[in-house]
């Protein structure tokens, strides 16, 4: 057994095992945590700490899925492309909504962190926790922040949009396709992209989009703003 954890195939076993449980039981069950993402990872760690396994051992073969992110979110180019007519007629009031959406998600956390007199490290880590886990750990490492705890949050918002978001939209009235993908995409980045897909191809690629774009603009600004209210506040 000690010798089968350390094969890269035991990390793409148990993780693609873990989602296909996560898949039945949110098929059985409509139960808003029910969140597939968040089923399979509860599962996985549920199986490595019931067998002693090191995250280590799991992710020589975890890794290799974690690399599949990257086309994946290229393939969504595909459906801007098949949608770009419709999406090409509202494309300044996305930017706007994007740039927006993507400014006030730094400016908010950040605040509320220095309100609740969090330690600075935490205030850095947390700056991007609407962008995908990649560029998100990035702007981490250049802020000073502390990146595992980036990847942590990120994902925890992810799930979080992707279980409540289309809820809370059409609870507040929001009923526009293109209106809920930007939205999705830009505050829930990937994970959210995957919910926006289950509401229609156009709702997807709004997403898509609103996701790199949103990880363009934080890219940009968390850096800066940062300093900026670091020096108010010092």
């Amino acid at each position: 057994m000690s010798e089968f954890v350390k094969q890269p195939l035991f990390g793409v076993f148990i993780t693609l095992l873990a989602f296909y449980i996560a898949q039945i039981i949110r098929g059985k069950f409509k139960f808003i945590l029910l969140n597939r993402v968040l089923v399979a990872i509860a599962f996985i760690m549920l199986f490595l700490f019931s067998f002693d396994i090191s995250f280590d051992d799991y992710n020589k073969g975890g890794q290799f899925l974690t690399f599949f992110l990257g086309p994946s979110i290229v393939a969504l180019g595909v459906l801007f492309y098949e949608k770009y007519d419709e999406i090409k007629n509202n494309m300044m009031p996305f930017l706007i909504a994007v740039v927006i959406g993507g400014i006030i998600s730094i400016a908010s956390v950040t605040v509320i962190a220095f309100l609740i007199h969090a330690p600075e490290i935490i205030t850095r880590s947390l700056a991007s926790k609407s962008v995908t886990t990649p560029i998100a750990i990035e702007i981490t490492k250049i802020t000073g922040g502390i990146p595992s705890i980036t990847a942590g949050v990120v994902i925890a918002v992810g799930i979080f949009g992707n279980a409540f978001g289309p809820s809370i939209l059409k609870v507040t009235g929001i009923k526009s396709k293109s209106a809920m993908g930007t939205a999705l995409g830009t505050a829930a980045h990937g994970i959210g992209t995957a919910r926006a897909l289950e509401e229609g191809k156009l709702t997807g690629a709004y997403s898509g989009l609103a996701m790199c774009v949103n990880g363009l603009i934080t890219a940009m600004v968390t850096p800066w703003f940062l300093s900026w209210i670091l020096r108010v506040v010092g």
